[in-house]
């Protein structure tokens, strides 16, 4: 019938069918919405009396991971010491990072970001790399927070420093969340300079970005409760709207001593660079704040401007799991060789324990369908088994289909270690990668969000087609028991048999546990197998939210500080 048609007439009869423009995201959010109803089948999660043995071997594997968790993170809250926390609260008389937080926040239900980062570097332990970040809410909006630890080397940023700041703002342009600066910083530690100030994602990473967020109206926000020295000057400079606190909030690129020693004059912090001065004289803050407790209050006033419609709080009562979380740590497996049905986790994560099961009868590997969590509809992806050629068009399938949807994803990522390939195996590998790179085209291009939970092996090619690290979830947590490295330990035997003078498997097992990976801000977090769908529920809200910013639009022209 097309082809009798004349040239254009067919494209000319589907414009005139085009539906009206949609309705601004700002409208309908103040219109009720009704959820289109569901009843997903009910996955069994029951324990077969088989795998008893491999339950409890799980389950003492977790115990001696949880026992780490919980060393690390009683040395998190210590941050600097005994000695630097009396040095920070009674001669300089400031409040601890964490009590700063609480007059900041509505509550301490925030969700804390990557809190194990800067243990085990080659330059020492740097508790919580010097820094806390995560995500908040703020007068009920949520806002990432950066918040340097003066009580960890002063305030000194170091490698890590910077890289776990760049990562909280990657987070807010990403998920577009306003972001809050409690900056008290010492600036750079310049014995490690070449590895904080040169490259493309160092220390200067951070001003650019802060440029670039306003561009694209993220709201950024500074309190200015501590020293603001060197490069740690132009991070209040660069915000949009800046609060300070008199007699310990100071802004200047070089400190009373490196005055004396350029110039012989004595000067005092104050009248360098304090609250007064930069208030009444040069201006670069907004706001004057007498006492700490002045300045959060400020700043939660601040947030509360910013051109946000929030949704009326949903008092649905949400469908609990029917098994207990608890029961997560006895599948939680010690090695891939421990692992069990996946079903028997996602029915612990999701709501009443449903999944619709898509091509549940195709390339059973990978465990693809829908669910909901915490009432957000959600598509799941699990690996249950090698990621094989049928799997993998499968995962690229599922991916395309969320993403057409706007469906935000949840990756179950338990990669199998990689086997050794022979020559007769060569066909059946080739279309296995060629399926496999279906699947990473897939997931690097899906717009939707994406969030990774590594539950147990995360090695090799496959965790790319399981949205690894470098394909850029908006976040990535990984489970005490998780192994993250390119060959599994245990398994690589057979590839380094030539190669023992290059590859070690005690090395392979020490740098490939989740702490080890952790501290060096591979990920988002080492999260206990129980919290994890409070967890994943608290960062579909946060994502959930750039749905409520009124106006998004490029501004005709950037604000520029005084």
């Amino acid at each position: 019938t097309q082809e009798k048609l004349p040239h254009g007439t067919l494209k000319t009869q589907l414009r005139g069918l085009t539906p009206r423009p949609p309705i601004p995201r700002y409208m309908s959010s103040r219109a009720p919405r009704r959820r289109l109803p569901s009843a997903f089948p009910v996955l069994d999660g029951a324990f077969q009396p088989i795998h008893n043995h491999v339950f409890e071997e799980n389950a003492r594997n977790s115990q001696v991971c949880l026992k780490r968790y919980m060393e690390l993170k009683k040395k998190v809250l210590n941050g600097g010491g005994v000695n630097a926390i009396a040095h920070h609260t009674q001669k300089n008389k400031k409040v601890l990072v964490r009590d700063r937080l609480r007059m900041l926040l509505d509550d301490e239900d925030y969700l804390e970001l990557s809190p194990f980062a800067g243990f085990g570097l080659p330059y020492g332990d740097i508790p919580s790399a010097g820094c806390i970040t995560g995500i908040g809410k703020i007068n009920g909006l949520w806002c990432v927070f950066i918040a340097n630890d003066a009580t960890v080397k002063g305030g000194t940023a170091y490698p890590i420093t910077v890289k776990k700041q760049l990562r909280a703002q990657e987070v807010s342009m990403q998920n577009r969340l306003p972001c809050v600066y409690l900056v008290d910083s010492g600036g750079a530690f310049l014995p490690l300079q070449s590895d904080i100030f040169p490259d493309k994602n160092h220390g200067g990473r951070i001003f650019y970005n802060e440029a670039v967020m306003s561009a694209v109206k993220i709201p950024q926000v500074a309190l200015v409760c501590g020293s603001c020295t060197a490069g740690g000057a132009y991070v209040p400079t660069l915000a949009e709207e800046v609060v300070i606190v008199h007699s310990i909030g100071t802004i200047f690129l070089a400190g009373p001593p490196l005055v004396k020693a350029a110039t012989g004059e004595e000067v005092i912090p104050e009248d360098l660079g304090g609250a007064t001065l930069h208030s009444e004289v040069s201006g670069c803050v907004d706001h004057f704040a007498a006492v700490e407790s002045e300045g959060y209050e400020c700043t939660r006033n601040i947030i509360s401007t910013l051109n946000f419609e929030l949704p009326e709080e949903n008092t649905t009562e949400v469908e609990e799991p029917l098994y207990s979380a608890e029961e997560l740590m006895g599948l939680a497996p010690k090695s891939y060789n421990y692992s069990m049905d996946v079903r028997l986790i996602v029915c612990r994560l999701t709501d009443g324990s449903q999944l619709q099961e898509f091509k549940a009868r195709y390339g059973t590997t990978l465990l693809t369908g829908f669910a909901r969590i915490e009432g957000h509809q959600v598509g799941i992806v699990a690996n249950n088994g090698e990621l094989t050629y049928e799997a993998s068009l499968k995962g690229s399938h599922f991916v395309q289909l969320c993403d057409q949807r706007d469906i935000p994803l949840i990756f179950l990522q338990n990669t199998a270690p990689q086997p050794v390939h022979t020559l007769s195996q060569a066909e059946m590998n080739t279309n296995r990668l060629k399926a496999q790179g279906s699947m990473m085209s897939a997931v690097a291009c899906a717009s939707t969000p994406k969030i990774t939970v590594v539950i147990g092996g995360c090695h090799g090619g496959d965790s790319y087609a399981m949205c690894g690290r470098a394909f850029d979830p908006n976040f990535l947590f990984l489970w005490p028991n998780a192994r993250v490295s390119i060959l599994a330990p245990g398994h690589a035997d057979a590839l380094v048999q030539e190669e023992r003078e290059t590859v070690h498997i005690n090395e392979l097992k020490k740098e490939s546990t989740a702490f080890f990976s952790s501290g060096r801000l591979w990920d988002d977090g080492v999260i206990l197998p129980q919290d994890t769908r409070k967890v994943l529920g608290k960062c579909l809200k946060i994502i959930k939210q750039q749905e409520y910013q009124l106006s998004k639009e490029k501004p005709k022209s950037q604000l520029f500080r005084l």
